[in-house]
């Protein structure tokens, strides 16, 4: 770093200029492996992150914070391990470590991590910037300089590190977000079910009338679908919490020492809360990344289960005269910019978009899983974006769900009971007394005449009224049986 970007002993992070706009402090020269570099005077990033600014002007944002939040766990994880390992005097240890975390405590520190998404496959570009930054502030706080390469990056390479940001920060939403968020929406149900056992509704077959069902079935139908989310990704999360650390450039382990990369797991674990463990093998989390398709694929079946809930509750709020009108969702806000009174089911609607949005972020990350050649993907930082946003929204899309939409949606009992009362496929009941071909006659007939299935039943058998009304009950055909 120059002279100029390491002066001051303050420890304080200005805000650093959006790229592209001529900086209030004007510019100053940095310098790496291939020359000077204009930069902003006031960023705390240097060359290599400002030929990264200027080279990826893709509008694909910047990395994702979490993605940054985990980089920087890493970086102050490796300096102290670094010191442990007598590889990094212990004030210079510090001085890193201590810049880190006083960026992970700063709202603003986003600022200084301006590459974006759509860089170097390896995330060199995001690397560099986090090892620069740290320099930078490293070097205030010890007054003398501190390279971002000899010192911040010492023992690691991008290869290596990147694809452990990735398991860092997505074990680290897991844990924080979407689990819990999961557990709310399964808790939600698992509380309104009971509340609802009276309800008896029209089971619906390829959107057709079918037997009848319970609303609390119905709403356990559900919460097993969140549940087996839930325990697809908590399967995932001992692989999830395996890095690549230390195997640098290719996975050999290079230019570190035997035990960082175990010294670097624990004391990630005293940062974070979270058992994080070296790779046995470091080859394939660098050439390839399996987990991360593996953690999508698991997230996209998660979005499949949202999806199946918000059109269900999309269907039965239909109407209110024309459609369903099983149940009345909350009323959020107006649903129409010329339809006076019209109130839409925003909150399923949202849910659904979120979820179609996982789904592709999946397909990207498919594709960015193919892109591993020899020792190293090549799409990092698209799996790290695409990753950390489809955890991100089916966190939220679980919580909307819960409490606005689950805890407050009420039952038409008055439509329940008008359906079911003229439901032919009642006539199933009667199939062990009478026989396929006639119930199906009985049922036929029934819709033809728009009449209620137990008075044409009357009619067509020689069972009593009395009989048949407890063979019809809609709430005992719940039960199952005979």
């Amino acid at each position: 770093m120059s002279t100029e970007s390491s002066a001051s002993g303050a420890s304080a992070s200005p805000s650093a200029p959006a790229a592209g706009t001529l900086p209030e402090g004007g510019w100053r020269l940095e310098k790496d492996s291939m020359g000077e570099v204009r930069v902003p005077a006031q960023a705390l990033w240097g060359a290599q992150t400002q030929r990264a600014v200027e080279n990826f002007n893709f509008g694909g944002g910047p990395m994702p914070a979490a993605f940054v939040e985990a980089l920087l766990h890493i970086k102050a994880a490796a300096a102290r391990a670094n010191e442990q390992l007598g590889l990094l005097e212990p004030a210079l240890a510090q001085a890193i470590a201590d810049s880190a975390d006083a960026l992970l405590a700063d709202p603003r520190h986003p600022a200084h991590f301006p590459v974006e998404v759509f860089q170097t496959g390896s995330g060199t570009s995001s690397n560099m910037n986090a090892n620069e930054v740290l320099a930078t502030l490293a070097a205030r706080r010890l007054g003398k300089p501190v390279s971002a390469n000899d010192h911040v990056n010492f023992g690691q390479s991008s290869n290596d590190t990147v694809p452990s940001a990735i398991h860092v920060a997505a074990a680290l939403q897991l844990e924080r977000s979407l689990l819990p968020a999961l557990a709310h929406l399964a808790l939600a149900l698992e509380n309104k079910a009971p509340t609802l056992r009276q309800h008896v509704k029209t089971g619906r077959t390829h959107l057709m009338d079918a037997m009848p069902v319970r609303f609390d079935q119905v709403l356990g139908g559900w919460r097993a679908q969140v549940q087996q989310a839930i325990n697809g990704l908590c399967a995932l999360q001992p692989a999830v919490a395996t890095l690549a650390q230390g195997g640098t450039a290719v996975g050999t382990g290079v230019n570190t020492h035997p035990e960082f990369a175990a010294t670097l797991c624990t004391l990630l674990q005293k940062r974070t809360g979270i058992h994080f463990q070296p790779a046995a093998e470091r080859f394939s989390l660098m050439g390839a990344q399996d987990t991360a398709v593996q953690l999508s694929g698991q997230l996209k079946a998660t979005a499949v289960c949202l999806i199946k809930i918000a059109n269900d509750l999309r269907w039965m709020n239909s109407g209110p005269l024309a459609g369903l009108a099983e149940i009345e969702l909350p009323a959020l806000q107006p649903g129409s910019s010329i339809m006076p009174g019209k109130v839409n089911p925003v909150i399923p609607e949202a849910v659904a978009m979120a979820g179609a949005q996982v789904i592709g972020n999946d397909a990207a990350i498919t594709l960015a899983g193919q892109s591993g050649n020899f020792e190293l993907n090549v799409m990092l930082p698209l799996v790290a974006r695409n990753l950390l946003e489809s955890q991100q929204l089916l966190a939220a899309a679980a919580r909307s769900l819960a409490d606005r939409a689950i805890a407050g949606f009420t039952v038409n009992e008055a439509s329940l009971r008008a359906a079911l009362s003229r439901n032919p496929v009642l006539v199933t009941a009667l199939n062990p007394l009478v026989g396929y071909l006639k119930a199906a006659e009985i049922a036929k007939a029934a819709y033809k005449q728009d009449r209620p299935i137990i008075d044409v039943a009357e009619e067509m058998t020689d069972l009593s009224r009395e009989k048949l009304q407890e063979l019809l009950d809609p709430a005992r055909l719940t039960e199952g049986g005979l």
